[in-house]
């Protein structure tokens, strides 16, 4: 068999990789019915206008296929707004945060809770049970997500009076008070 070598099959005015596919597709090919992807995609309707005839001439009678959008055809919709990776701060509120805790575990929360130590809970005076708000301790910047599930706190102009395991969490439990941001979460 004769090498030839791809400049000569370029000169030549063929692809070797061409020929030697050709063969295979041809095979592989028979039997298929093929069609043009812009037949089953945009049809066709006709159009009072000229068009040539089978033998190239010019008739004034035939009628015209023109290309129009499908019917069905719908602009793309608009992309949805991506969700929030995280919880959605609904209001937010800053003040001097207390905490508590010895002396009263084991005792009910207003909302009939054993109160234990380490809890990550918290009293607020008007917030609903189960609401979660997260805690920013402003003199030294630790966080921490409490839920509400008491009363309080009922001394001064206090915003939340911190659970044993939140105080720890925010570093206030030597100093015993700490001015805090408190942003509700939904």
């Amino acid at each position: 068999m004769a090498r030839f070598s791809p400049a000569i099959a370029a000169v030549a005015g063929f692809s070797l990789t061409g020929l030697a596919l050709y063969p295979v597709l041809a095979r592989d090919l028979d039997g298929f019915e093929i069609t043009d992807p812009l037949d089953l995609v945009l049809p066709m309707e006709p159009v009072a206008a000229v068009e040539s005839s089978e033998n190239g001439r010019v008739t004034p009678d035939a009628p015209v296929t023109a290309i129009t959008e499908p019917a069905s055809f719908a602009p793309p919709a608009p992309p949805q707004p991506l969700k929030p990776a995280g919880p959605v701060v609904i209001s937010t509120h800053s003040g001097e945060a207390s905490w508590y805790g010895p002396g009263l575990y084991g005792n009910r929360t207003a909302n009939g809770e054993v109160f234990r130590p380490g809890t990550m809970t918290a009293a607020h005076r008007t917030l609903p049970f189960g609401t979660k708000v997260r805690v920013t301790n402003l003199w030294n910047g630790r966080r921490a997500v409490v839920r509400i599930n008491d009363r309080g706190p009922f001394a001064g102009d206090r915003v939340i009076d911190l659970a044993h395991g939140a105080a720890r969490e925010l570093g206030l439990m030597s100093s015993g008070i700490a001015e805090v941001r408190l942003e509700v979460l939904r």
